[in-house]
């Protein structure tokens, strides 16, 4: 099998990018291209601008800003399945992965609607309230003056974003005219949305799914900058049996409840400080995060093995895990600790 693996940044697709995005995605990438080469008949393909320091797959081709999508789509063609990884925000991991399908190739992740609905807060908050999953209200920027007091501290966030970019904590509502004022300096042409800050344990979960199933991984903590500006730091796993046993309920019903979902996803959650709950969904990552470099290391097997069985409704063994934590940051470095 040919497999292009695609990261956007490293790719050279989103143009300047902040330098936290550029090295997660590189960090992702990395650890891809080594577990699908680990496994006989999977020849893996990569497309790379020139900052990238070295090649990547068995045939790893270099492209600039004027070239990309070209490469990308006859790549694509090429292939016998592709796996993007790009952010929502701008509408690039929809665009990519219908460009996949257009030519003719195999998408091995998320179909374009479940990606278009999972990219905008906006209509996630709301398709999972009428679906019963506890998140956190949302409201136009434009309204924020009309918002109560009782709300406060918010969050403010693109509408269609990713990496925490352009992502403020307004402690309070004199507070919110500079926020929106530095968000729209940091993101221009952005449509911002509001949420209640909701207090608790940041986690993740990592879900392989296809062909109806849907496979947990094991919960991770995550660690968020201390600044309100909630940028990614890395995080730890596995969460605590408690925590980790609520992660795991909320965020299956949150995939569940979005019809079109494959691949590896990523569901961010805030778990409520009381036992009894207060746990929320945040939101949905069609594509794989960051949580994967740490999750290969804690895996007996083979994660991107186990990917591709799921997606292709293969029967295999449950994942088993190493005892012990990993604690992994942003950019892909991590420690593995044995229980003592």
């Amino acid at each position: 099998m040919r497999l292009f693996l695609y990261e956007a940044c490293c790719a050279g697709a989103l143009g300047r990018t902040p330098s936290s995005l550029r090295v997660e995605g590189w960090a992702m990438l990395c650890a891809l291209v080594a577990d699908f080469e680990r496994m006989p008949g999977i020849e893996v393909l990569t497309l790379l601008d020139g900052t990238c320091p070295q090649p990547l797959g068995r045939a790893s081709r270099r492209t600039h800003a004027a070239t990309e999508l070209c490469a990308f789509e006859a790549l694509a063609r090429a292939a016998d399945a592709t796996l993007v990884i790009a952010p929502e925000s701008n509408g690039v991991l929809a665009d990519r992965s219908r460009r996949v399908l257009q030519a003719g190739g195999k998408l091995f992740g998320a179909d374009p609607g479940a990606i278009d609905l999972t990219a905008d807060k906006w209509a996630l908050a709301h398709h999972w309230k009428r679906a019963g999953i506890p998140t956190p209200a949302v409201f136009p920027a434009a309204d924020a003056h009309l918002l109560p007091y009782a709300l406060y501290p918010l969050v403010c966030k693109p509408r269609h974003g990713a990496g925490s970019q352009a992502t403020f904590l307004v402690s309070e509502p004199q507070h919110l005219d500079a926020c929106l004022h530095q968000a729209g300096d940091e993101a221009p042409e952005t449509e911002f949305v509001l949420q209640p800050f909701v207090h608790g344990s940041a986690a993740s979960v990592t879900f392989l799914m296809g062909l109806g199933r849907a496979v947990p991984l094991v919960p991770a903590r995550q660690i968020l900058s201390s600044d309100g500006r909630f940028h990614y730091v890395g995080g730890d796993l596995p969460l605590a049996g408690p925590l980790a046993a609520r992660a795991v309920k909320l965020a299956t019903r949150a995939v569940q409840a979005v019809p079109g979902l494959a691949g590896f996803v990523g569901v961010d959650l805030v778990l409520g400080n009381a036992p009894a709950g207060g746990d929320f969904a945040i939101e949905i990552n069609p594509r794989p995060t960051t949580s994967y470099v740490g999750l290969r290391r804690l895996a007996q097997g083979n994660l991107a093995e186990a990917m591709l069985h799921v997606i292709e409704g293969r029967a295999s063994a449950e994942l088993t895990w190493h005892p012990g934590r990993v604690a992994f940051s942003a950019n892909g470095e991590y420690c593995f600790a044995e229980p003592s």
